[in-house]
């Protein structure tokens, strides 16, 4: 316990110095189907290396949530779909739910919203489906309850499969047979000022037509862009394109500006199958280098050039408990031990010295060490900028600062075990 409250205090005091006053925050996507990733503090190292302050969970994990608490990171947390048709049915579920999982963590740890189900839309669960609306409005009236509303957001996050078709991105719809769960929902998210959630992954483009997509225009680099015939707009990257259309489709059923769209999950596998063309170190180390100066940048789409894209990044670690095709496994920036899957440039500790469920082995407790980058944070051969580079150029004597307190964390750590 001890250890946890130093690492909470060093984040709240690190916290500050890493935010760039008026920079675009870099969000991630801390997923854990893996039985060997380090504990929630090791993950925090790596979080506020990346200058990452928004993260997103799949559930509402009190170990992370706790590690986290005075961190200054802002948290999307997330309801399971098993529970969906329990708070649809009973509303005091969702009384007991955010009892249990929002107000103990509450203020020590932000918590920004909460994503009910995941990609349900898409799903062939008709109850399922049924229930998404009344569970979040559920949920909605439980925070209401405790005054969290205007802290706490209520949304649910979608597949791009929710789309008719994707291009071009002005004529996007939503599909005939989603329609009817989408417009009330879509009235429901401006109500109540919830964003819209799009899992978008132009990697899925590319592996379903190597031949005929053109890597570049995925990867966000020099390319002939395509554009589109109606609004004379042009895209120099698919992420673009595919977040205009689920512009598009939203404006065509009549909730247009009204809600604000985010991109939940995005990312490239550094690793996959025979037949999962582009997944590599190197492709992925492309992706989201480059995406991460798009969103330091702060650059908006074509649609909405005024208006900064707020993107969560798949993912934190390689998850390997993930079912189906390899690159499901090697979606992580990260490998369990800490260490780069690859190099984006990020100027990262890395930590060692943990295995298996936060547990640690051969007693050499949290190892720091610097990780790739150079002192710009442009990793050697890449040159792909990153977050840390583009939105917070570090001022060595502060990097001194910072790296004096994180000793002195690893200073404990090697005392104090984790309780």
């Amino acid at each position: 316990m001890a250890l946890r409250l130093v690492l909470a205090a060093a984040l709240a005091v690190l916290a500050p110095a890493l935010a760039a006053p008026g920079a675009p925050a870099l969000g991630i996507n801390y997923g854990q189907v893996a039985d060997n990733l380090p504990p929630p503090q090791a993950a925090a190292v790596l979080l506020r290396a990346l200058n990452a302050t928004r993260v997103k969970l799949y559930d509402a994990d009190s170990r992370v949530l706790s590690a986290f608490a005075g961190s200054g990171a802002d948290f999307t947390v997330g309801l399971p779909d098993r529970l969906v048709p329990r708070l649809a049915a009973d509303p005091s579920a969702a009384s007991a739910w955010v009892r249990a999982n929002i107000l103990p963590h509450l203020p020590a740890t932000s918590i920004t919203a909460v994503t009910v189900g995941n990609e349900v839309l898409t799903g062939t669960d008709t109850a399922m489906l049924r229930s998404l609306l009344p569970a979040m409005e559920a949920l909605h009236a439980a925070l209401a309850a405790c005054n969290l509303t205007s802290r706490v957001a209520v949304t649910t996050a979608h597949s791009l499969a929710v789309l008719s078709s994707s291009f071009p991105p002005s004529a996007a719809a939503f599909r005939r047979d989603v329609l009817p769960y989408m417009s009330p929902l879509l009235g429901f998210l401006a109500k109540t000022g919830a964003p819209f959630l799009i899992n978008a992954y132009p990697y899925f483009a590319y592996k379903a037509d190597p031949g005929r997509v053109d890597l570049s225009y995925v990867l966000f680099e020099p390319n002939a862009g395509v554009s589109d015939a109606a609004t004379g707009l042009r895209y120099d990257n698919m992420l673009h394109a595919q977040v205009d259309a689920v512009r598009a489709a939203i404006c065509r059923a009549n909730y247009g500006k009204a809600v604000e769209i985010r991109v939940s999950e995005t990312g490239w596998p550094s690793q996959g199958d025979e037949d999962e063309a582009g997944a590599t170190p190197e492709n992925a180390a492309r992706y989201n280098g480059n995406l991460m100066r798009l969103v330091a940048q702060g650059k908006g789409t074509p649609a909405a050039p005024s208006e900064p894209m707020q993107v969560y990044v798949f993912a934190l670690f390689n998850e390997d408990q993930k079912p189906g095709p390899a690159s499901e496994r090697h979606y992580g920036l990260f490998k369990p031990d800490g260490t780069p899957a690859y190099d984006v440039g990020v100027k990262a500790p890395t930590i060692s010295g943990w295995k298996g469920n936060g547990s640690r082995s051969g007693g050499t407790g949290l190892v720091v060490a610097q990780g790739p980058g150079g002192a710009d944070g442009v990793g050697p051969g890449t040159g792909y900028y990153t977050v840390s580079a583009a939105a917070n150029k570090v001022k060595r004597r502060r990097w001194c600062v910072e790296s004096l307190l994180v000793a002195a964390v690893v200073a404990m750590a090697s005392r104090l075990s984790w309780s």
